[in-house]
């Protein structure tokens, strides 16, 4: 269940990512730097050769010079351009100048003009769309769109006329012309009105220029290059002659300023300055037709399909990889994407939107990873206090998943308590209490992760330990035996500190336990947390309370005795029946010497006789270990019951004086015992704590 809830957020924050980049994009928001990619995508495609028969006659600053004439060059000069061009035989002839205005040198300028374009039969010359704003009328707007054709007596011996005008984008780019354009001014004839290049296209046409079928009334123009693509002639060579007439022969040509002093260049794919002449964009214009190559945009539909697509698979990635691999991956899927957009547009003539689809890849990538980063931290903070810092750096490369999962396994148990820490919390303020179990936790805890083992839980003074999880430990069981005997040193060390600031003494129990349980992350809805159940814990737990009977710190199982029995030093503390249990359990004492001030804490190896008497029979052996706390025999001729209280007659080697003690057995094993002294008089104390300490060093 819950890693169908993460797939589903996932699923639903990579289509958030996607919606919100399909957003972005709809609103134009991404526009300016799709722009920017179509002009990239012609500037690496590169120019390409012209195929169109088009030639262009450019009014430049050279033939400004040459004629030393002002513009507007009179309307009869023109005229005689047109008479040498007719005499070339050309398919069709273009004006890219507007003569809406009567000329200034009269009408007879005007009727030269006229009487050339008579005499040539095909040629088409310019009109200007134009927007007029009226005064609002009764807080109705007056705008309307008008046409300002040629003047008539122009445009009645043309063979067409058509708007000229060039609509940029919103960088001022020209890259779409609109073939027509439909009025709804009502003074205003023909309606329907066509452009300056579709009129000299079908004019071409109908002269035997071979052309594909125009199929859209507006498209994205194939430019093929930029200035001087096309073949261009001055237009004063025209003029002196100097043109071999075959230049122009079943050409269209077209005649155009190409000096920026008459503002008539814009902004192009191959022209960024802006210095493209609007006659060179009508010729690729006229290229784009006649060759039937527009560049087409992809539908809007599949882009948004491709940006939510793109949202969805960064985030899926993402999630499956490490950061930087998932870096190089989105970097590469961009790439990708990059030379398909590329690929479509120089073999398909199709233009996809570049920017939307690695936006959402990068945002999809960037704030899964931001996502992942702060659950990463969140879930570091909820688990270091369960595992250790190597572990928990483990289980969030491995995401968690597998490693936290619920699974049967082999583990080693382990159950930690203070004695007597009910009377210590009676003797001292609840502050102090707080205090010192903050410290003895934080150390054990420490301990706990120095050798490799898990924090299950804290239970008031007492830990809940597990070895070989989440992850594979060899050495489980003697690792947990290695932190049981750490923590007694830990304990005497921190009981110094505690005596002297507040006056109390704490003693360390612990119980180990080797076998199978559940493992995994458990709990409610609510609250999850990293567990384990089953009897191999139940019997761990029961262990640890034994420690009080048998008076030993650590008490481990036969199953981690199986295990470590050629590691540690233990003692059989024979069977016992556990509460649970019907069949009684072989327990063990672990008699590991700690290195530590043994006179209070620890028994110590001696070679000593031991007497001990239970008022029926008295019984001679020899002391095992021994320490202030009690002391263990061997080689006894009779067993004794656990909790019987015997008189116990110690004969210390370099010892004059016998001490006698009262204890209670606490194990007895075939020839062995182990008693706990009850009543040990303060000489006897020093004798026993000296000779201990004599024997240690």
């Amino acid at each position: 269940m819950e890693r169908l809830g993460q797939d589903a957020g996932m699923w639903s924050r990579g289509l958030a990512v996607g919606l919100f980049v399909v957003l972005v994009s709809y609103l134009g928001l991404l526009e300016a730097a799709d722009q920017w990619g179509y002009n990239a995508l012609f500037q690496l495609r590169g120019p390409q050769p012209s195929k169109a028969p088009v030639v262009i006659i450019s009014i430049d600053e050279d033939s400004f010079d040459e004629l030393n004439l002002a513009w507007p060059f009179p309307r009869a000069l023109h005229g005689q351009l047109l008479d040498i061009l007719s005499r070339a035989r050309p398919a069709a002839v273009g004006f890219d100048i507007v003569f809406a205005e009567p000329s200034a040198g009269g009408i007879t300028d005007d009727a030269a003009l006229a009487a050339a374009i008579r005499r040539a039969g095909n040629v088409i010359l310019g009109a200007a769309i134009t927007d007029v704003k009226g005064n609002p009328v009764q807080g109705v707007s007056q705008a309307k769109t008008d046409l300002n054709p040629p003047l008539k007596i122009l445009r009645t011996q043309a063979a067409g006329y058509g708007f000229v005008n060039l609509t940029p984008d919103d960088d001022a780019f020209i890259r779409t012309i609109q073939l027509t354009h439909t009025f709804d001014n009502d003074a205003i004839t023909n309606k329907q009105q066509l452009s300056f290049d579709l009129s000299l296209y079908r004019l071409a046409v109908k002269a035997g220029v071979k052309a594909a079928p125009p199929d859209k009334t507006w498209f994205l123009i194939n430019y093929r290059g930029g200035p001087k693509t096309f073949e261009t002639v001055p237009y004063y060579r025209v003029l002196n002659g100097e043109v071999p007439p075959e230049t122009f022969t079943g050409k269209i040509v077209l005649i155009g300023a190409a000096s920026p002093v008459l503002h008539d260049v814009f902004p192009a794919p191959f022209a960024s300055q802006g210095d493209m002449p609007g006659v060179e964009i009508h010729a690729n214009v006229l290229e784009t037709l006649i060759q039937g190559i527009p560049i087409g945009r992809a539908p809007w539909g599949a882009i948004a399909a491709l940006i939510v697509a793109g949202g969805l698979l960064a985030v899926w990635v993402t999630n499956r990889v490490r950061p930087l691999q998932a870096l190089a991956v989105m970097l590469a899927l961009a790439g990708g994407y990059a030379a398909g957009v590329f690929g479509l547009f120089v073999k398909g003539r199709l233009w996809l939107d570049i920017v939307g689809v690695p936006v959402a890849l990068g945002l999809g990538y960037g704030t899964t990873v931001l996502e992942n980063f702060i659950r990463e931290q969140r879930e570091k903070r909820r688990l270091a206090r369960f595992f250790s810092p190597k572990v928990l750096e483990e289980i969030i490369r491995h995401r968690s998943d597998q490693a936290l999962g619920i699974a049967r396994k082999r583990i080693t148990v382990l159950f930690s308590d203070i004695r007597g820490f009910t009377s210590i919390s009676e003797k001292l303020e609840p502050e102090k209490v707080v205090e010192i179990l903050r410290e003895y936790l934080t150390e054990l805890t420490e301990i706990v992760f120095h050798h490799g083992g898990t924090v299950d839980k804290y239970i008031g003074d007492c830990i809940m330990a597990l070895y070989n999880v989440p992850f594979d430990q060899p050495d489980h069981a003697a690792e947990a035996i290695r932190t049981a005997l750490d923590f007694q040193k830990a304990t005497y060390d921190l009981t110094a500190r505690w005596k002297a600031k507040f006056g109390v003494e704490i003693k360390n129990g612990v119980g180990i336990n080797t076998g199978e349980a559940v493992v995994g992350t458990m709990g409610s809805r609510q609250r999850l947390e990293y567990t384990a159940i089953g009897d191999t814990v139940n019997l761990a737990e029961r262990l640890e309370s034994m420690t009080k009977e048998f008076r030993s710190p650590v008490i481990i199982s036969e199953s981690t005795y199986q295990e470590v029995r050629t590691k540690f030093r233990t003692r059989p503390l024979g069977e016992v029946t556990v509460r649970g249990k019907a069949i009684p359990v072989k327990v063990y004492a672990v008699v590991e010497v700690v290195e530590s001030d043994v006179r209070a804490q620890v028994r110590v190896l001696v070679e000593s006789a031991i007497t001990i008497s239970d008022g029926d029979i008295t019984v001679h052996g020899s002391v095992m270990n021994l320490g202030l706390g009690g002391a263990s025999g061997c080689h006894l001729s009779k067993q004794f019951q656990p909790g019987q209280v015997v008189q116990i007659r110690l004969e210390l080697p370099q010892v004059s004086k016998l001490v006698e003690v009262a204890g209670r057995v606490t194990w007895s094993v075939e020839d062995k015992a182990g008693f706990v002294f009850l009543d040990l008089k303060p000489d006897d104390q020093t004798i026993v704590g000296e000779f201990a300490g004599r024997q240690a060093v």
